[in-house]
């Protein structure tokens, strides 16, 4: 008999303009859809359900535009289960790919778990481990587990400093799992202000300043979809320079804005020739709209000051983290196939990683 759950689990899929796209996710997440979890469709677009999944307990919200984080907030938004994993249209599910995340959030630290994303081509070559965000006011999306994660269960135990004070590491909004409370208590919705390629890290953030860990598991897999395409250089400059300004609260300000500043010239030299003045165009006109983050400032201080960890492994993360290098862990360079868990934070008791039977789903039909 399969041990019983203490989460639940709800299913979004953000279907922002390719219904092509969003049936490829839908069959995938119904051929190896976890027994009991809710499915919502958030669709940019109109779509009228030509397959009748409705009638297998899929629900469907219209988002008012075609936006990755526009669609993921509704959907968001129409959840209950304790658990909130994001899968966008265009990628995929595998089998099993939800087995041993939701014991993960058992420890009330947790706030957000990474799958691994493997390509459609090559489905143990792994091109995805969510992102990092840097105090400069840099976003990376990581093809690998990034700087400050412990490897294995015997790194459990580490102590580690809570982002934002160093670097944060979250999923990527287009697969994840997140704390259903919490995700639904995030004010506005994932935001959209930073556009949708940073909307993750502006999430991942505020998951940090509330204290919260973030988990990889390697276990679960997703099969990537499509790459967003490139913004221009001044929506890059734009949304770049307003996610640096809406993460610094809580953060000590001189270092962080001495390392944007490196950021910019880097950002500069990267968009040269003609990219340059446009970027530096948009990042200006980000900042002089520093009035509108202020609610924003005022929550990180706060979330912070409830929960902010010991000042000596605060820093010592810190410095890691901006000098490049990466905190001594147990168990580190370890090889992502043999097992286990990555995290970053403080360790919280281990739990068990119980499995549980996965229902068939009935296939589409063409409804009349």
């Amino acid at each position: 008999m399969p041990h019983a759950l203490s989460q639940s689990l709800s299913i979004v899929i953000p279907a922002p303009a390719d219904p092509a796209a969003l049936e490829e996710t839908l069959l995938s997440v119904l051929e190896n859809r976890p027994h009991d979890c809710q499915v919502v469709v958030a669709v940019g677009f109109p779509y009228d359900d030509p397959w009748n999944v409705s009638a297998e307990g899929v629900s469907f919200v219209q988002a008012p535009r075609g936006d990755l984080a526009v669609c993921a907030t509704v959907g968001i938004a129409a959840t209950t289960g304790s658990v909130v994993h994001v899968l966008a249209a265009g990628w995929q599910a595998t089998p099993g790919w939800t087995d041993g995340v939701l014991p993960l959030f058992d420890a009330a630290g947790t706030g957000a778990v990474v799958p691994l994303a493997v390509a459609k081509a090559d489905r143990e070559r792994v091109v995805s481990a969510g992102m990092r965000y840097r105090r400069g006011g840099r976003r990376v999306a990581l093809a690998r587990p990034g700087r400050g994660m412990a490897v294995g269960a015997e790194a459990e135990g580490r102590v580690g400093a809570r982002p934002p004070l160093g670097v944060v590491v979250g999923p990527r909004l287009e697969a994840g799992f997140w704390r259903g409370d919490v995700l639904r208590d995030v004010r506005g919705g994932v935001s959209t202000v930073c556009g949708a390629r940073l909307a993750d890290a502006d999430l991942a953030v505020e998951l940090a300043a509330r204290g919260l860990v973030t988990v990889v598991a390697e276990g679960a897999r997703v099969v990537a979809g499509v790459e967003p395409a490139r913004e221009g250089a001044f929506r890059a400059g734009l949304h770049g320079e307003r996610l640096f300004w809406r993460s610094i609260g809580g953060r000590s300000l001189l270092p962080a804005l001495l390392l944007h500043g490196v950021e910019v010239v880097r950002h500069a030299v990267v968009t040269a020739p003609l990219g340059t003045l446009p970027m530096l165009a948009g990042r200006l006109l980000a900042a002089l709209q520093v009035g509108s983050y202020l609610p924003r400032y005022r929550r990180l201080v706060s979330l912070v000051a409830e929960g902010s960890p010991g000042a000596g492994a605060a820093e010592r993360v810190l410095e890691a983290g901006d000098r490049g290098g990466v905190p001594e862990v147990a168990g580190e360079g370890r090889d992502l196939e043999q097992g286990g868990t990555i995290r970053i934070d403080a360790g919280h008791d281990a739990v068990s990683r119980p499995r549980h039977r996965v229902a068939p789903a009935a296939p589409l039909r063409k409804s009349a």
